[in-house]
């Protein structure tokens, strides 16, 4: 497999690791996570100005036609800077739902929004009995004529609050937990009987309880075939995977590149902590954690991209190797920096909070070894 970025993703890389570096120092992360929305709106047209909104969007539609390899390069370098802005929940989730599921129509009229910043997305598919289970539904569905009445309720809802339209998965038909009998609408946050409560997350981000009380859309605003919306929930959860690690992979390259020069500058007994044999062994395992992550992130990335026979199972892989090895870097990286790592001053913990929801997001390491495993 050949891992090297092409010469447009090279570009993308320069460019948006440009914006971290001038524009996400951790008291602004710390300021702007604070407003009302938890981002910068500023930051926002500015993504959509250098066209990174539009990153997966078909040039038909004038976006640049990428892929998850363009997605996995972006989202990267968002996890160095802690990136705050709902890229993931809106270019990644939202996109992937109106690009892949949406009617000609929806996608004429959204998709050039979407890409100009005008627009927001979010991904409403979890429930609380539902664990990490997709196709535990709950959230009704029922045909009234042309349209649909939707009741029910979706948790976590990543920047929900600042979402202009929802992907919603719905049970039309079915058991509670049947693949078969799912179906996805696009619903305006605007509509009667959408109600939204907002909150800050542990990682500073934002996310919402949202809850439908008998809301009405319309059939044409249906994101795959009635009772057959399972296949393109699953492909969306892959794409926040793949996504989702690639930000890891991210942070834990600060980590453990900050670990390492802290030690280099800590005077313990009138030497640096960095000459400590047994603290060099723990910084390599460091390293070598996040380089096992590195390259199976790639792996992935390209299977899926690819449409490999194995791409599922070693998505399952992936995930499960973020969690368990963004843990350790974490867990780590706090110990040496001692009692400061756990500091709100000190960037280190704001790290490791961000792996730790991370971890949880679309299945914690445990669910998706048992996947793998299974």
């Amino acid at each position: 497999m050949n891992f090297d970025l092409s010469e447009e993703q090279q570009l993308l890389k320069d460019s948006v690791d440009r914006f971290v570096s001038d524009n996400y120092d951790l008291d602004t992360r710390q300021a702007l996570s604070k407003n009302d929305a938890g981002f910068s709106d500023t930051y926002w047209q500015t993504m959509a100005e250098l066209g990174w909104l539009g990153v997966t969007v078909p040039e038909a539609h004038g976006g640049f036609g990428g892929n998850q390899a363009d997605t996995m390069v972006l989202m990267e370098a968002f996890g160095k800077g802690l990136v705050l802005e709902p890229f993931f929940a809106s270019a990644v989730l939202g996109t992937r739902a109106i690009v892949a599921g949406a009617s000609a129509e929806l996608q004429n009229t959204l998709l050039p929004k979407l890409i100009a910043g005008e627009c927001r997305l979010s991904l409403a598919y979890a429930e609380e009995q539902a664990r990490f289970d997709l196709e535990d539904v709950v959230t009704r569905g029922t045909q009234n004529g042309d349209d649909f009445i939707i009741t029910g309720q979706k948790s976590m809802v990543q920047h929900g609050g600042s979402a202009d339209y929802l992907v919603v998965s719905t049970r039309t038909s079915g058991g509670q937990q049947d693949q078969q009998g799912i179906s996805l609408f696009l619903v305006d946050t605007k509509s009667e009987g959408v109600s939204i409560q907002s909150f800050p997350t542990v990682d500073g981000q934002q996310a919402s309880e949202v809850t439908f009380n008998d809301v009405r859309v319309s059939a044409n605003h249906m994101l795959s075939d009635l009772d057959n919306g399972f296949g393109l929930l699953q492909d969306i959860a892959i794409d926040g995977i793949l996504a989702l690690a690639a930000e890891a992979v991210g942070a834990m390259e600060i980590l453990y590149k900050d670990t390492v020069a802290y030690t280099q500058e800590r005077q313990q007994f009138d030497q640096s902590l960095s000459d400590f044999q047994v603290l060099q062994h723990r910084m390599v395992d460091m390293f070598m954690e996040y380089e096992q992550c590195k390259s199976m992130l790639y792996r992935a990335t390209l299977e899926v991209v690819q449409k490999g026979r194995d791409a599922m199972r070693i998505v399952h892989a992936l995930k499960y190797m973020v969690g368990k090895n963004g843990t350790f870097v974490g867990e780590n990286a706090v110990q040496l920096h001692g009692g400061m790592g756990v500091t709100e001053e000190l960037r280190i913990g704001h790290y490791f909070k961000r792996l730790l929801v991370i971890d949880a997001q679309f299945g914690n390491s445990d669910h998706h070894l048992s996947c793998f495993a299974g």
